[in-house]
C-alpha cells in the first residue's frame, strides 16, 4: 500500500511519525513521493490551542481534496480529545487514538479488507482511556540524518489548570536509560550528529522506572560510538524543553561540564506574575525562574536560553501583564516563544471565577512579546559577533545556501557545498 504521513505540532509528534512510517515500510508498504496519489493517508495531528484544532480540520479537508480516493486515518492529539468531532468531518475514515496509533502497521494490514466492508458514512473510531495507559512507545526522527528527535518520555502528571495535555498524553512515563543509550546510539551510528531529547514533561524522567534524569544526561554524555575514525564519534545533544522546577542547579553545572551536551536551554515561564502563576497551577515562583537563569549565564555566558510564554489567560489582569513584561525584560534570555491562550474544554480554568481578557487585548499582549522576543534575539546575535563557535551544517539549500547552528543556537549560513553537510566546523560568527 502506498501511505502518506502529515504530521502537525511539537517534535515529539514528528519523531512518533517517522518511527511509524518505519515500521509501515518494514511490512512492505510504501511512502508516496511528493505530489504522488497515496492508497492511505495518515494526518498525526496537534490540539494545544484552539489554532491548532483549527488546522488540523484545515488539514484533514486538505488531504482529502488532493486525495480523493484515499483511506484517511486521523490520529494524535486532537483524534484522543476530540474524537467524535474528528469523525463527524467528512472524508475521514478512521480516528486513532494515541496509544492506538502505535498499532498502526496492525490496522493496516486489516485496513484494505475492512474498509471495502464499511457502509458507515461517519468515520469509525478506534481510541482507549489514555490515562489508564503505562506503554511507553520509542520513537526517534530518521527524516534529517543529520538532527533526531529522540522521544525520552510522554505524558504528563502536572494538569497545569489551562492545559489538556495529560487527557491527551496520558500520565508520565518513560524507558529504560539502557534502552534509550542503545536508541541513541543506533542513531548517531547512522549519521546523526545532533540528538535532542524529546517529551512531554521530560524533567519528570524516571517515574516508571526508579531513574533520574541526570542519570540519563550522564549515560547519554558517555556514549560510546564504534566507527572507523575513533571510539568516540563527533555528537552532540541539546535538551529540549524542561520545567523550570525540574532544571536543577545539578543539571545546569552537567550541561556546562559535558563534553557533548550544547549550551541551549529551554524553559517554559508562561507567565512573569506570580499572580497568574498560581492560578495555572505552576509549581515555581517567577523567583525561582530568574534564579535558574542567572545560574545559567554564570556557569554558561553563552549559553541560548529559549523561553515559553503565553498570554491573555484568565486572570492576567493589566497589572498583573505589566509584571510579566517588565519580568521578561529583565531576563538575560534569548528567545521567547509566545503562546496565546485559548479556552480548552475540561480544564480547570474555565471552573474560576476569573476576569476573561479580550480576544483583541490577547493579540495585543501576543504582538507586545514578539517585539521583545526579536529585539532579545537581535542582541543575543550582536553579543556574540567575531566570536568562535561550531556549526553543523544541514542539507536544506535555499537560494543557492546552506545553513547549520552553532552549539549555542545562532543560525550560519554560507554558500552551498555538498561536501559540509552533515558535518561541524568551526566558524567565526
Amino acid at each position: 500500500m502506498l501511505f502518506a504521513f502529515t504530521t502537525l505540532g511539537c517534535k515529539l509528534n514528528f519523531a512518533e511519525s517517522s518511527s511509524l512510517a518505519k515500521t509501515l515500510v518494514a511490512r512492505g508498504h510504501t511512502r508516496a513521493k511528493n505530489g504522488e496519489q497515496a492508497d492511505l493517508c495518515i494526518l498525526n495531528t496537534c490540539s494545544v490551542t484552539d489554532m491548532a484544532d483549527h488546522k488540523d480540520r484545515q488539514m484533514i479537508h486538505r488531504i482529502r481534496r488532493q486525495n480523493p480516493d484515499a483511506i484517511l486515518v486521523v490520529t494524535g492529539c486532537y483524534a484522543q480529545l476530540k474524537p467524535d468531532e474528528i469523525a463527524h468531518i467528512d472524508g475521514v475514515d478512521y480516528v486513532l487514538g494515541q496509544e492506538e496509533k502505535f498499532h498502526l502497521d496492525e490496522f493496516v494490514e486489516k485496513l484494505e479488507t475492512a474498509h471495502r466492508n464499511r457502509s458507515e458514512k461517519e468515520g469509525e473510531i478506534l481510541t482507549c482511556p489514555i490515562r489508564e495507559v503505562d506503554d511507553f512507545h520509542f520513537a526517534y526522527s530518521k527524516d534529517d540524518r543529520t538532527r533526531c528527535f529522540l522521544k525520552v518520555q510522554d505524558g504528563c502528571n502536572y494538569f497545569c489548570s489551562y492545559c489538556t495535555i495529560p487527557l491527551a498524553r496520558g500520565k508520565s512515563r518513560n524507558p529504560s536509560i539502557a534502552s534509550l543509550v542503545a536508541q541513541a546510539r543506533e542513531a548517531v551510528e547512522g549519521g546523526a550528529k545532533e540528538i535532542i531529547l524529546s517529551g512531554v514533561n521530560i524533567g519528570d524522567f524516571g517515574r516508571s522506572t526508579g531513574e533520574t534524569f541526570i542519570d540519563l544526561l550522564r549515560a547519554l554524555d558517555q556514549l560510546s560510538i564504534i566507527n572507523h575514525q575513533s571510539s568516540i564519534a563527533d555528537y552532540r545533544i541539546r535538551i529540549s524543553s524542561c520545567e523550570p522546577n525540574l532544571l536543577s542547579d545539578e543539571i545546569i553545572d552537567f550541561v556546562a561540564n559535558s563534553r557533548h551536551f550544547a549550551p541551549h536551554f529551554h524553559i517554559p515561564l508562561q507567565s512573569g506574575s506570580n499572580t497568574v502563576l498560581k492560578i495555572m497551577g505552576r509549581r515555581y515562583t517567577r523567583e525561582l525562574f530568574a534564579e535558574r537563569v542567572a545560574h545559567i549565564k554564570s556557569v554558561m555566558p553563552h549559553a541560548f536560553i529559549g523561553v515559553d510564554c503565553m498570554v491573555g489567560v484568565r486572570g492576567e489582569s493589566a497589572e498583573c501583564w505589566e509584571e510579566y513584561v517588565d519580568f521578561i525584560e529583565s531576563l538575560p534570555v534569548s528567545q521567547l516563544h509566545v503562546f496565546t491562550y485559548s479556552e480548552r474544554a475540561n480544564t480547570r480554568m474555565l471552573e474560576m471565577d476569573l476576569e476573561v481578557v479580550p480576544q483583541r487585548e490577547r493579540e495585543r499582549r501576543s504582538k507586545q512579546l514578539h517585539a521583545i522576543s526579536a529585539r532579545k534575539t537581535e542582541e543575543f546575535y550582536a553579543a556574540h559577533k567575531g566570536r568562535k563557535a561550531t556549526v553543523l551544517w544541514e542539507s536544506a539549500k535555499k537560494d543557492g545556501l546552506m545553513f547549520g547552528f552553532t552549539e549555542n543556537y545562532i543560525k550560519i549560513g554560507r554558500p552551498y557545498d555538498k561536501a559540509r553537510v552533515n558535518t561541524f566546523e568551526q566558524v567565526i560568527i
